[in-house]
C-alpha cells in the first residue's frame, strides 16, 4: 500500500504550520490541511503520487531516471500544495508567487533544490506550465491551475534525505520565519600581561631587579652570542674574567690561556641548564661541536 515518507510528512507540517494562519476554521486565505496532500486516492494509478505497488515498468516515474528506478519503494514521492493568500514583510503572497520562487531557484541551480524532478504550477490562475529537470515536458493538466504539483526523485525520498530547507527558505525570505541569527562570538580569553616593572620572586644579587632587567640581559646575550666578534657595538661587554669573557678569549685563539681553566671557569659560572637556556637552537650546536672539538685535543 502507497504510503507517505516521513521526509514528505515534514515538509507539509512545515507549510501548514506557516501558511495555516487561522487554524480553528477553514477559508480561503489559509493553506488547509486537505489542500496538501502525498499519497494519490484509491483511484489514483500511475505519477510521483504512487509508490511501487500502484506503477507498472513504463510508468514515467520509473522509465525517464535512474534515480526513480533505483529509489522506487513503496513511498509516494510528491507533495500537492493549495491555494493560500498571506500578508507578510508588506506584499501579499499567493500560491503563484510561491511556485514562481520555487521554480526560479529550481533554475538557479539552487542547492536544495537537487532532489525536485518537476513542478507543475500556475503563474497566473489560468495557463498551466511545467518545470522539468529532464527536460521531457512542459506543461500539464488543468487542476493545477489551482494548486502546484512537486514530484522529488525516488531514490531521494527512500534515502530519507531532508526536502524542507528550501521550503523553510521561502517562508524565511517572505518574514514568515525569522532568520536565524548567526552565532556570537566566544569572548576573548584574557591572559594577564607580564608588566616589565614587576619585581622577580625569587632573592638576586639586585634586590631591585625586575622583568625588564633580565629581558634587557637575556636579549644583550642572544645578541653577543649570534654576532661576530668585534662587531657588538651598542652592547655591553662581557666583564673580565667572566665566564663570557674567558669564552671570547678562547675564540680569539689566545694560546697562552689554558683551556681547562676556561672550561672550568665558564661551567663554575653556568650550570648546562643555563648554557642550554641561554643559546639560540641555532647556535648551540654549533658551540657544543667546538667544545668537544677542543676537549678531544
Amino acid at each position: 500500500m502507497t504510503r507517505a515518507p516521513a521526509n514528505l510528512l515534514a515538509v507539509r507540517s512545515l507549510l501548514l504550520a506557516h501558511l495555516n494562519i487561522d487554524e480553528a476554521r477553514v477559508r480561503d486565505a489559509d493553506l488547509e490541511p486537505a489542500e496538501v496532500g502525498i499519497v494519490g486516492n484509491a483511484a489514483h494509478r500511475g505519477g510521483y503520487h504512487c509508490g511501487s505497488d500502484r506503477l507498472d515498468s513504463d510508468d514515467y516515474s520509473l522509465r525517464e531516471s535512474s534515480r526513480d528506478r533505483n529509489g522506487l519503494t513503496l513511498d509516494a514521492a510528491a507533495l500537492d500544495v493549495g491555494g493560500f493568500s498571506v500578508r507578510s514583510g508588506g506584499r501579499t503572497h499567493t500560491l503563484a508567487s510561491f511556485s514562481l520562487w520555487c521554480v526560479g531557484q529550481c533554475k538557479a541551480g539552487a542547492a536544495d533544490t537537487r532532489d525536485i524532478r518537476e513542478i507543475i504550477y500556475s503563474p497566473d490562475g489560468t495557463t498551466v506550465k511545467r518545470w522539468d529537470r529532464l527536460g521531457k515536458r512542459s506543461s500539464g493538466d488543468s487542476s493545477h491551475r489551482w494548486h502546484t504539483h512537486f514530484s522529488f526523485f525516488r531514490d531521494a525520498i527512500k534515502a530519507g534525505r531532508d526536502q524542507r530547507p528550501l521550503f523553510r527558505r521561502y517562508l524565511t525570505s517572505i518574514g514568515l520565519i525569522r532568520p536565524t541569527p548567526p552565532p556570537k562570538p566566544a569572548p576573548p580569553v584574557e591572559v594577564p600581561d607580564m608588566e616589565q616593572s614587576d619585581k622577580l620572586t625569587r632573592a638576586t644579587s639586585y634586590d631591585k631587579r625586575t622583568v625588564g632587567h633580565v629581558y634587557a640581559d637575556m636579549s644583550n646575550l642572544r645578541d653577543w652570542l649570534v654576532s661576530p666578534l668585534g662587531e657588538m657595538d651598542g652592547f655591553l661587554k662581557p666583564a673580565p674574567g667572566s665566564p663570557l669573557a674567558l669564552l671570547v678569549e678562547m675564540a680569539k685563539g689566545d694560546r697562552d690561556l689554558d683551556e681547562q681553566i676556561v672550561i672550568s671557569g665558564v661551567l663554575a659560572g653556568l650550570t648546562p641548564e643555563k648554557i642550554a637556556a641561554a643559546i639560540p637552537p641555532t647556535v648551540a650546536q654549533q658551540v657544543a661541536d667546538a667544545l668537544a672539538a677542543r676537549l678531544a685535543d
